[in-house]
C-alpha cells in the first residue's frame, strides 16, 4: 500500500479507507509493459557482462528511451527503514555528537534495485519529537508526483510513532540517493544511496558501488540553520570534517577515526558511482596519477568522456570508470574546496581518502600527494547524452525567474532571506499542495511560490537569474532538465538566445547557477504533478530559495490516489496540536526564522526541544 499510517484512531481510519496497491488510476504518463511478459521490440543484444555492458537485456539498452518505454519489472524491491534519533552517538572521527539514523546506520541503507523494477519502502519514523518525510532525489516519479516525499508540498510529515510505505517504479538507471525533505533534517544523518542498475555507455569489469562524499558537522543541522541565518554571524559555518562513505580521520585530533580505504584490482576497469549529499560544500575530486572516464550525469547516461578532475555541485552524481593501470601502490583521492568560502568552507585542510591497488600495504599512507588543484564554484559541462533531446530555437521563448537576497530585521536581528520570482517560499506542512488538488481548492497561499504549467508535452523554457554573487546548485524534482547555457551576467533573450545549446544539450536534475549570472534550462511538460524546484545548499532552502511547478493540474487527480495523502495528513495535524516545538521556525523545506517576534521558541533538536 502506498501509505500505512498505525496507532490509535489514525489506523482505523486507514482500516476503513480501503486503500489500493500503488498502481495509477489512469494510463501511465510512460509505457510500461506488463511486469511479467517480455516482448523484445527489437534484436535482442545478448548478456549485460563486462564487454557488453551496452546491453541490459532483450532489445532494452544504451539507446533506449528511457522517458518512452521502459523493461517490465520481475521485482518489487522492497526495504525497512526505522528513523531513530540517538543523543549521544559516537561519529566516524570519533566525536560524540547527536545523530539521526537509519536502521542505526550512517550513511542510510543501500536502495538497490534493477532498472523497471518497484520500490517499496516502509519508512517508521521512531523518533520523539520529529516528523519526516524520504524524497528519492531525481528519480521521475512519472505519474506518482504524491510519492515524491517533499513534505508541504506532495505530502505531510510523517509524524512521531507513526510509518508510512512509498512505492513507486524506477523509470530511470544509475546513481543517486535519498534524503529527509523535513527541514535540514538529512544534514543529521537522514540520508542514503540509491543505486539502479541497467547498460552502461562504456564497458567495465567491477562496480565498486556508491561513493558518497559529504560535508559533516558536530553540531545538529537545526541550530546550524539558526546560525547561518543570521546576517552578524557573517559567512555560513564551516563543516568540521569531510567524510567518504561515512568516514575520515579527524583532522583536530590525530588517531581519532581512519581514512576510507577503496580496493582496485590492478589492470581493472572500475565503476565507480560518486554522490555529494552535502548540506554546504562543493568539491572538486581528483584520484592523483588517475583520470575519471564520465559515463553518465546524476541519471543520465552519456558519451564516455575523460576528465583529470570533477566538479560536484551539492546533490550531483557522476558515474566514472577507473582504469587501474598504474603501479601497486597506495593512491590519494582528494576534494579540492574553493578557497574563499564561496561554495562551502571546511576545518579539514586536506580531505582525503586512499584508494588501494589490491597488494599495496593496507595501512601505509601514499606518498604522492599529487600535484595541488585550484578548485574553484564552477559547474562541469561538455557532456552529451547517449539518448539524445534536441529543440528548434525558434520554439525558445522563455520566463525568467530572478533568485536574489534580502536582509529583513527580525525581533532577533537582520536574518539573510533568499527568494525566487520575488517571494521566500514557505510551504504548509499541515497542508500540502497535492491535498489542495485533492479538495478542489485552488486557493493557494502566496508564500507557497507556485508557477502552473499547463500545457502538455511542450517545452517550457527558465531564465533563472541570479542577482547576488553566490553561486547556487538547483535542483528540480520529477525531471531531468536540458541546461540550454550557463553564463556571467544578465541573460537577454532578445540578444543571448543564439548563443544557447539546443542540439543535445547536457541534461540533469541538478545544475550550478553561477554568481551574479544565470542558467537556462529546459524541461517538458510530460509529468503531472507538483515539482519542487530548489537550491541544494540545505541553508539557503531554507532561508526560502525554492518554487513549485504545478504541472498539468487538471490531470493530477485521474493519475493517483490522492485520497491516500488524507489518513498521514490527519494524523500530523493531530499531532501537531501537541508538539511542543510547532510551528515550524524555517520554510518548510529545509529552515527561516519565524519573523512574529517568536524567536525565543524551542528549536527541536533530536528527540527534545532545546533554548535556542
Amino acid at each position: 500500500m502506498r501509505q500505512h499510517i498505525t496507532s490509535g484512531l489514525w489506523s482505523v481510519l486507514l482500516l476503513a479507507s480501503s486503500l489500493t496497491a500503488a498502481t495509477p488510476l489512469a494510463t501511465p504518463v510512460i509505457d510500461l509493459l506488463p511486469r511479467q511478459t517480455i516482448t523484445p521490440g527489437g534484436k535482442p543484444c545478448g548478456q549485460n557482462n563486462a564487454t557488453n555492458r551496452a546491453c541490459w537485456k532483450n532489445s532494452w539498452n544504451i539507446t533506449t528511451d528511457y522517458e518512452v518505454t521502459n523493461p517490465p519489472a520481475f521485482n518489487t524491491r522492497t526495504f525497512d527503514f526505522h528513523i531513530t534519533n540517538v543523543t549521544s552517538w559516537t561519529g566516524p572521527d570519533g566525536v560524540v555528537k547527536p545523530a539521526m539514523l537509519i536502521n542505526n546506520q550512517f550513511p542510510g541503507p543501500l536502495i538497490e534495485a534493477d532498472w523497471g523494477d518497484y520500490i517499496q519502502v516502509n519508512v517508521y519514523n521512531d523518533m520523539q519529537d520529529n516528523g519526516t518525510s524520504i524524497h528519492w532525489h531525481g528519480i521521475r516519479q512519472f505519474g506518482e508526483s504524491d510519492q515524491d516525499g517533499a513534505n508541504g508540498v506532495t505530502e505531510c510529515p510523517i509524524p512521531p510513532g507513526q510509518n508510512k510505505s512509498y512505492t513507486f517504479h524506477v523509470t530511470q538507471y544509475g546513481t543517486s540517493w535519498y534524503h529527509s525533505h523535513y527541514s535540514n533534517q538529512y544534514g543529521n544523518g537522514i540520508v542514503g544511496p540509491l543505486v539502479v542498475h541497467g547498460p552502461a555507455s562504456a564497458n567495465y569489469d567491477i562496480d565498486l558501488g556508491p561513493y558518497m562524499i559529504s560535508d559533516y558537522y558536530y553540531e545538529t543541522a537545526d541550530r546550524l540553520s539558526r546560525r547561518a541565518e543570521l546576517v552578524s554571524n557573517g559567512a555560513p559555518p564551516d563543516s568540521d570534517n569531510i567524510l567518504f562513505r561515512g568516514n575520515n580521520i579527524n583532522p583536530q585530533q590525530p588517531g581519532q577515526g581512519a581514512y576510507d580505504r577503496l580496493t582496485l584490482t590492478p589492470g581493472a576497469k572500475h565503476l565507480l558511482r560518486l554522490i555529494n549529499h552535502s548540506v554546504d560544500n562543493s568539491f572538486t575530486v581528483s584520484l592523483v596519477g588517475h583520470n575519471f572516464t564520465v559515463i553518465a550525469t546524476d541519471l543520465v547516461p552519456v558519451t564516455p568522456t575523460v576528465r583529470t578532475s570533477l566538479f560536484l555541485g551539492v546533490g550531483q552524481r557522476y558515474d566514472v570508470i577507473i582504469v587501474a593501470d598504474k603501479a601497486v601502490d597506495n593512491y590519494w583521492f582528494n576534494a579540492t574546496l574553493e578557497a574563499n568560502n564561496n561554495c562551502g568552507h571546511t576545518k579539514n585542510p586536506y580531505p582525503a581518502a586512499i584508494f588501494s591497488y589490491s597488494g599495496a600495504s593496507t595501512t601505509a599512507n601514499p606518498t604522492n600527494e599529487g600535484t595541488p588543484l585550484v578548485a574553484t564554484c564552477n559547474g562541469e559541462s561538455g557532456f552529451s547524452p547517449i539518448v539524445t533531446r534536441t529543440i528548434t530555437p525558434s520554439s525558445f521563448s522563455p520566463a525568467t525567474l530572478p533568485v536574489d537576497l534580502a536582509f529583513p530585521t527580525t525581533p532577533l536581528g537582520q536574518v539573510f532571506q533568499w527568494s525566487v520570482n520575488n517571494t521566500p517560499i514557505v510551504v504548509e506542512w499541515d497542508h500540502p499542495v497535492l491535498e489542495y488538488i485533492y479538495q478542489g481548492n485552488d486557493s493557494f497561499p502566496a508564500m507557497a511560490n507556485i508557477v502552473e504549467v499547463a500545457q502538455a508535452n511542450v517545452w517550457t523554457f527558465w531564465v533563472i537569474q541570479n542577482d547576488f554573487v553566490l553561486p547556487h546548485p538547483i535542483h528540480l524534482h520529477g525531471h531531468d532538465f536540458l541546461v540550454l547555457g550557463v553564463g556571467t551576467g544578465t541573460f537577454n533573450s532578445a540578444t543571448m538566445s543564439s548563443t544557447l545549446n539546443y542540439t543535445n544539450p547536457m541534461r540533469r536534475d541538478v545544475a550550478q547557477m553561477p554568481g551574479s549570472g544565470w542558467l537556462v534550462i529546459a524541461f517538458k511538460t510530460d509529468n503531472p504533478g507538483c515539482w519542487l524546484m530548489h537550491c541544494h545548499i540545505g541553508w539557503h532552502v531554507s532561508m526560502g530559495l525554492g518554487i513549485q511547478f504545478l504541472e498539468r493540474k487538471s490531470e493530477i487527480a485521474s493519475l493517483m490516489h490522492l485520497d491516500q495523502i488524507e489518513p498521514n495528513c490527519n494524523a500530523w495535524r493531530a499531532y501537531e496540536t501537541s508538539a511542543a516545538w510547532l510551528p515550524k521556525l524555517d520554510s518548510g523545506l529545509k529552515l527561516k526564522r519565524d519573523q512574529e517576534g517568536k524567536g525565543e521558541r524551542a528549536v527541536v533538536q533530536l528527540g527534545h526541544a532545546v533554548p535556542l
